[in-house]
């Protein structure tokens, strides 16, 4: 028995064959007539330039075999993809109200934008905002304005067991890798950090000379592939890091965990991308692929990190070093904090990273559907502290969508000592939220190692746009806790953050979540989940405790 499934004629002359083709056959019917016409008529020649591409691309289309839709309609299913590249430029700057947009809306990156450049920030004619949806959220004002609120604060970074601790500013640059972003947006941020007197956060791309060029205050971010201080096999190597560590510039140390936009993925540099700078900054070879695991081979439990973190400390000269991750299990966030009681070694401060968090990229499970959002985790890493008398001591940051003065006083009233933000700053460098981040082809230079791409950015002028930017967003911090009567963003509780839980009902957030008193998870917390992830937590184990 025989089957016909298709051939060339049936494919230009069935089902509607004409419409399907008619953009070949244009192509054939005009490529023809111009030969034809153009033996008495030369100038008809110059027909060819429309009707030979259209056939050659036609004739390409019609015969590959990768494509379906190309095979059954050549040359017009090229204008999906070009739709497809188009859609999200059209949404942006067409489409999108000044609500829409994700990771951020319009009026949100505009926000950034005015406040970098040094234009007016404010906003006419009320809230756009739905006061009345479940997604508004609200601070409190005071009858009784501040009138001695301190204006730009800094939190002191250190425990006793530090000796050389920090005074961070309330917002900063997180963590984002040379390779990453590219050398002059690296440059940018860190002469912006440095005008600004805020601290920059290197990624676990290493310590590069991007970062240490202008002289502003640096965070060396340490991830599982120990860049810049690894020996051959990858593992940590202490002189490495004893001699970076030093540097004048590297305020404090931070060791990666997990980060929110992929937590607990690791990463593949292939070879070839491994050019001779990245080679040196990295500590690793030039063209071989660098491996960044998911898991750290310098530890593999909660006692064993703070011993990493206090060898660390010692090895940098007394400086802070902290940690930063997403938070997955609880039991394991709990874990640290006992073993911090237990073992009395000391981190000098945690940084949360919500799920919600930016990353060149990532797989779309991790980035969509793994780890726990900045809030919640806030919570966890607030309770873990103060139940086991440590907050104060130690100190907590948050990190995840912050872009507006806002969003620093929520996350203070949940537990924030301050905050980091990255995307915000890439806005402030002229980031237009292309979503390109992935391909090198960054349109800003921001996102990219294309030197060609890289020359958009002008370092100087960028890094007046970074310290205005975060400038002015502390002045709105202060706006907010002068307006709520208080003289300082520590003041800000749980039960001045309010949420609307329908179009009837709002709850202050300690209505919502339970928040320990000093203490209560050593005495035995009344939350009974807190309770259990107490139980749960080994400090000999990230293991839960059976």
């Amino acid at each position: 028995m025989s089957e016909n499934h298709g051939n060339i004629a049936d494919s230009l002359f069935r089902d509607h064959g004409l419409s399907r083709n008619a953009l070949l056959l244009a192509g054939l019917v005009g490529s023809v007539a111009a030969v034809l016409v153009g033996v008495n008529h030369h100038r008809a020649l110059w027909a060819l330039i429309l009707f030979l591409p259209l056939l050659v691309m036609g004739l390409v289309d019609l015969f590959q075999t990768h494509h379906s839709l190309r095979r059954n309609y050549p040359v017009s299913a090229r204008f999906r993809w070009f739709f497809e590249w188009l859609r999200p430029f059209l949404r942006s700057y067409i489409v999108e109200s000044d609500l829409d947009g994700r990771p951020f809306s319009h009026d949100e990156r505009a926000l950034v934008y005015a406040r970098a450049k040094g234009d007016v920030s404010t906003h006419p004619f009320g809230t756009e905002l739905d006061v009345y949806s479940e997604e508004y959220e609200w601070l409190p004002h005071s009858i009784a304005p501040s009138r001695h609120a301190e204006k730009y604060t800094r939190v002191h970074v250190g425990t006793d067991q530090c000796s050389r601790p920090y005074q961070a500013a309330r917002l900063n640059i997180s963590a984002m890798s040379f390779g990453a972003l590219s050398g002059n947006a690296i440059e940018a941020l860190n002469m912006g950090a440095k005008i600004g007197g805020f601290y920059h956060d290197t990624g676990e791309g290493g310590l590069s000379p991007y970062h240490l060029k202008h002289g502003g205050d640096v965070v060396w971010e340490i991830g599982s592939g120990y860049f810049g201080c690894r020996d051959a096999q990858g593992n940590f190597e202490p002189e490495h890091f004893r001699e970076r560590a030093v540097h004048d510039a590297v305020v404090m140390t931070e060791i990666k965990l997990s980060q929110g936009a992929k937590p607990g993925h690791g990463g593949l540099l292939p070879g070839p991308k491994v050019t001779a700078e990245i080679a040196k900054i990295r500590d690793i070879a030039q063209g071989e692929d660098c491996l960044s695991p998911p898991y750290h081979t310098a530890f593999s439990t909660p006692r064993g990190l703070l011993e990493f973190a206090a060898q660390m400390r010692d090895l940098s000269g007394g400086k802070p070093v902290g940690i930063k991750l997403c938070v997955g299990y609880p039991h394991e966030l709990f874990a640290v904090v006992k073993a911090m009681v237990e073992t009395e070694i000391l981190l000098d401060f945690i940084v949360i990273d919500g799920a919600e968090g930016g990353t060149g990229a990532a797989p779309t499970e991790l980035s969509d559907r793994v780890g726990m959002p900045l809030r919640e985790g806030l919570m966890l890493a607030r309770n873990a502290l103060v139940g086991a008398n440590l907050k104060g001591k130690v100190k907590l940051a948050a990190s995840g969508k912050v872009n507006s003065g806002a969003s620093i006083a929520m996350n203070a009233a949940l537990g924030a000592d301050w905050c980091n933000a990255a995307r915000s700053f890439m806005f402030s460098l002229g980031c237009v939220q292309s979503m390109r981040c992935h391909t090198d082809t960054c349109p800003t230079g921001v996102a990219t190692q294309s030197p060609a791409r890289q020359r958009a950015l002008v370092v100087p002028e960028k890094a007046q746009r970074v310290a205005r930017f975060q400038k002015a967003t502390l002045d709105a911090l202060h706006d907010i806790v002068v307006a709520a009567g208080l003289n300082s963003p520590d003041e800000f509780t749980p039960d001045g953050l309010r949420q609307r839980i329908n179009a009837a009902e709002m709850r202050s957030f300690d209505e919502i979540y339970p928040f320990v008193e000093p203490g209560e998870l050593l005495d035995g917390a009344r939350d009974p989940r807190l309770a259990a992830w107490w139980r749960a937590a080994d400090v000999e184990s990230f293991a839960r405790k059976a």
